[in-house]
Formats: structure tokens, C-alpha cells, sequence
């Protein structure tokens, strides 16, 4: 259920003669569905939008809190898998930029948020998946099997005609890694994935029918590779983060989807 009842900044208001109109904003695609933690420029919820996804990023953790990025056939091309982990530039000069190095020995992948192969159309995009702010801590159990899983499921809808905006985070501290214990391995990641039917569909096609699946996935060294296993509703993952998803959907509508367990591959 919703935690805001509040009209979001990112909704404008165009006043005319005899009434207004409600004007989505000009943003980037990303955040079509919201900014579940109202990420701003406070160093725990720090705002960064890139072209390819938009994210909350943690000081404290090292780690971001989420991150959301839209999925069509678009994004996809013949662009290699680049490899090339680096620290983000574009935090604040006073904040530690977490590096690829401090992942090294550490029992833990560096885990995608927001996936390589989810950006192959160029150079850039590919590269920009390989930034440290895009990167959590993964069990080599979750992060190589129901993560990616679910991953690629994911791109089989897409190349089925579906169009997908998807967030995906992390709650919970683990332990701390680094030879500094600068990042936090977090002891859950979750991902929830808003299934259109086809490109170009908005806010107002979203109905009580529309296709969610969230998963909560322990971060464990025994985690399953069966992403469904692993399956919950919106509501769940909002209890657990604190977070508010859907708010740019109607209050009927999201009472009505985000209750809801996904029935897996099956559908």
C-alpha cells in the first residue's frame, strides 16, 4: 500500500483559463513508474540519472540503494560485453569512489544491477553498466544463478515483443568489504519487473491486469538458481525497504497489482 499520499515534484502543473492540466515531466525513461525513495541529493539517497538507467546510490554502503532502467528491443544490439569496472566520476569529489579492487578476495562477485546484456546497442551503454554505482556484492550462487535467471528471462520477453521497466536493489548488511570496508554485501537483493505489452505503452495502460514479478533473493552462498522460488508481491518488498513503487499509478490500481504473486514462467 502507499506510504505518500503527496503530489510528487517530478509532476508539474500547467495552469490555464477555467482549469489545470497534470503534465508528466521531461525526464529521461527510467523513472516512468516513480522514485520509489524520493532519491535527492542527500548522500544515503543520491539521485543519479545516466542515459542508460537512473539509480539512488548510498555513500554509507558504497553500493546503490536501487536502481531502475527501462528494457525494449532498442537497448539491444551487437556490442561486446566490455569488461571494464570503473569507479564513477560523477560522485561528489569528497565522497571514497568505490573501485573495482575492492571486491578483490572478497567471496563476493561484482554483481550488475542494471545488466551488461541488457546494454549492447553501443559502446557507451555497455560501459556505462560497468560503473562501481551500478554494482552490489553478489554470492557467486546468486548473483550466477537465480539473478541471472531471471535476467535472462527478462530479455526473452523483450524479444518477445514485451517492454519492461524494471527496479532492482538491495536491503540488509551482511558484513563489510574492502581493504577499507567501504561496501556493504547486503544480505537480500530484490527485483521487480513491470511487464507492457508492447513498446510506446504508458502510465494509463497500466491496469489491474498488467504483469509484475518481484523477487526477494537471499544473498547466500546456498541461494537457489530458481528465480521463482524466490517470487513476492510489490507489498512485500515495500515492507521490507521502505520504499514506494508504482506512485505514479492510480491508488485502485496499485492496491490492486502490488498484492499480487507473479505465477513464473509458466504465464
Amino acid at each position: 500500500m502507499k506510504k505518500r499520499l503527496t503530489l510528487k515534484l517530478t509532476v508539474f502543473l500547467l495552469l490555464f483559463s477555467g482549469g489545470c492540466q497534470l503534465l508528466a515531466p521531461p525526464t529521461n525513461p527510467h523513472l516512468l513508474l516513480g522514485n520509489p525513495s524520493d532519491a535527492n541529493e542527500s548522500a544515503n539517497n543520491f539521485l543519479i540519472e545516466k542515459p542508460q538507467y537512473s539509480l539512488s546510490y548510498n555513500r554509507d554502503r558504497g553500493t546503490p540503494n536501487w536502481v531502475a532502467w527501462q528494457l525494449n528491443n532498442k537497448w539491444f544490439g551487437e556490442v561486446e560485453r566490455q569488461n571494464d569496472f570503473d569507479p564513477d566520476e560523477s560522485l561528489p569529489a569528497t565522497w571514497y569512489r568505490v573501485r573495482p579492487t575492492d571486491y578483490t578476495n572478497s567471496g563476493y562477485d561484482r554483481g550488475h544491477m542494471t545488466p551488461s546484456a541488457d546494454r549492447t546497442a553501443t559502446v557507451e551503454d555497455n560501459q556505462a553498466t560497468f560503473l562501481m554505482t551500478n554494482i552490489v556484492p553478489q554470492t557467486p550462487k546468486n548473483n550466477r544463478g537465480a539473478w541471472k535467471n531471471l535476467e535472462e528471462y527478462s530479455r526473452e520477453l523483450v524479444k518477445a515483443g514485451k517492454e519492461l521497466y524494471i527496479y532492482a536493489g538491495v536491503y540488509g548488511d551482511k558484513e563489510k568489504i574492502g581493504s577499507n570496508k567501504q561496501v556493504v554485501a547486503p544480505s537480500y537483493t530484490w527485483k521487480i519487473v513491470v511487464v507492457f505489452d508492447r513498446p510506446g505503452m504508458g502510465l494509463r495502460d497500466i491496469s489491474e491486469n498488467t504483469r509484475i514479478i518481484a523477487v526477494d533473493v537471499p544473498n547466500r552462498k546456498n541461494t537457489s538458481s530458481d528465480w521463482e522460488r524466490y517470487l513476492v508481491s510489490v507489498d512485500a518488498i515495500e515492507n521490507k525497504t521502505g520504499y514506494d513503487f508504482l506512485d505514479r499509478v492510480s491508488p485502485a490500481i496499485q492496491k490492486a497489482i502490488e498484492s499480487k504473486i507473479d505465477s513464473g514462467e509458466s504465464k
